[in-house]
């Protein structure tokens, strides 16, 4: 395998000319792009741009609204990823705003790492409802889809938030500016659902593609790849993530999801809706649907429905139009220690990942450029 510095080597050599900008999808390629210091390992000419790759800063606002709600039902046990319980939502200022809030309020919340540690939660306390709220993307979903076709207890029930990735990039691509010259795919979400789901962006678009891996060399090969590709006018789909994200993806994922799941219209927080780029439990599965057994209509009337934070710019940060530290409330009002926005919660939200990479609000953009 070609390692990191002869891939830095190629893409050093290589003829650039004025800006290239260059969109990574994953919030897992962003920390290993910033964690590793590639920004400042790379020419200048090169400009790397977090995109929609955080599902927990797209999690629609109204199903935190709702998870909350259900966290402080009496005898309800509401069960979520770690990353979930600090998202804030617009609640009345006498309300919680986030799980975390709930349950110093009083409710049962508890953090989990997988679907089957809700199930035995579920298992444990037969005489309680466990609500599982269940956001994230392909990765994330799949194991819930098993979760639902191998049969949850009876008084187990789930909220999803199951989102699609490769719709937002459509939807950014379909816009009049859609901000970037080449793209990076998520290898994990390519070993789910299979590489070739990305074959639109260059074969429609144009656009150089890869998909990579999260180690630096796979990185840094699937830099190279596009590079090349935008240089010598030829886009198309490469896979520098083989051994792993293979052809067709993984048949036994993917049967789960369509057995359990529909695709439908999906809102995504601070975007608004994307055709077809979210799950919801099939019909049949309505008796485990949290919005259908505790008989909950998400849009209920408040003010401030499907938005970010007042001042929070975490919508165009997710969708590549700003940079983390170039939101005015980035290190300032919002900190991961007291997070206003869901970027700055996850550690896939790229503001936290640019805080911890050592960005601060008085950062020079051209540092920036340079370091990070």
């Amino acid at each position: 395998m070609t390692d990191a510095r002869t891939w830095l080597e190629r893409i050093r050599a290589l003829p650039l000319e004025g800006k290239i900008r260059v969109m990574n999808v994953c919030g897992g390629h962003e920390r290993s792009i910033s964690m590793a210091g590639l920004r400042g390992a790379l020419p200048p000419e090169i400009e790397l741009i977090p995109g929609p790759g955080c599902p927990v800063c797209v999690c629609p606002e109204e199903d935190i609204y709702t998870a909350v709600q259900l966290a402080m039902r009496p005898d309800t046990i509401l069960v979520a990823f770690g990353d979930m319980l600090r998202v804030p939502c617009n609640a009345p200022k006498n309300e919680p705003r986030t799980l975390e809030q709930a349950r110093a309020a009083g409710g049962e919340v508890r953090p989990v790492a997988s679907p089957s540690e809700a199930r035995r939660i579920a298992n444990e306390n037969p005489d309680k409802e466990v609500v599982f709220f269940a956001a994230g993307f392909e990765t994330t979903t799949a194991p819930v889809a098993g979760l639902v076709a191998e049969g949850i207890p009876a008084n187990m029930s789930v909220l999803l938030s199951g989102r699609l990735t490769w719709p937002a990039v459509a939807m950014l691509l379909d816009s009049e500016t859609p901000g970037f010259d080449a793209l990076i795919a998520p290898g994990h979400v390519s070993a789910i659902m299979g590489p070739e789901e990305w074959t639109f962006v260059p074969e429609k678009h144009g656009i150089p593609s890869s998909v990579s891996g999260f180690e630096t060399p796979s990185l840094l090969a699937s830099l190279y790849s596009v590079l090349r590709q935008y240089l010598d006018g030829k886009a198309f789909l490469d896979n520098t993530y083989i051994n792993v994200a293979k052809p067709g993806g993984n048949p036994t994922a993917r049967r789960l999801l369509d057995m359990t799941m529909d695709v439908v219209d999906s809102t995504w927080r601070g975007i608004g809706t994307i055709p077809a780029s979210g799950f919801a439990l099939k019909p049949a599965y309505a008796e485990h649907d949290a919005l259908v057994r505790f008989q909950i209509d998400p849009k209920q009337a408040r003010k401030r429905i499907g938005e970010m934070p007042p001042g929070c710019d975490c919508a165009r940060v997710v969708l590549g139009k700003l940079y983390p530290n170039q939101c005015a409330l980035y290190g300032k009002a919002c900190t991961p220690r007291n997070p206003i926005g869901p970027c700055m919660v996850s550690d896939e939200g790229a503001c936290h990942i640019w805080w911890s990479s050592g960005v601060r609000p008085d950062t020079p953009q051209e540092a920036v450029s340079a370091h990070y």
